[in-house]
């Protein structure tokens, strides 16, 4: 499929890009090439070649939520200015 210049000018205004008159035959021949190539995509039979692996049918390995660390609570709380019931205690700051 050739592009002509009036459809690569409308291809560049779409996506906000500025092109040269002298880069346009450039552009031109470049985005031909790549439709041109989708166009030889499209007549491959692909009835019997299986699709590829999708990262959605993946499944993660999980694992088991269990607690693997003790309770360091009284042993952080000792170094604060103050705590009480197991919280740390602040100046209001807020009226």
């Amino acid at each position: 499929m050739a592009l002509d210049k009036q459809t690569v000018h409308d291809i560049a205004r779409l996506a906000r890009l500025h092109i040269d008159d002298a880069e346009t035959e450039k552009y031109q021949s470049a985005l031909s090439n790549i439709l041109s190539l989708v166009e030889q995509m499209e007549t491959c039979d692909t009835t019997d070649i299986e699709p590829m692996t999708h990262p959605f049918d993946a499944t993660l390995r999980l694992r088991a939520d269990e607690v693997t660390e003790t309770n360091n609570r009284d042993k952080y709380q000792t170094v604060a200015p103050d705590t009480q019931d197991g919280l740390y205690l602040v100046p209001k700051v807020i009226d």
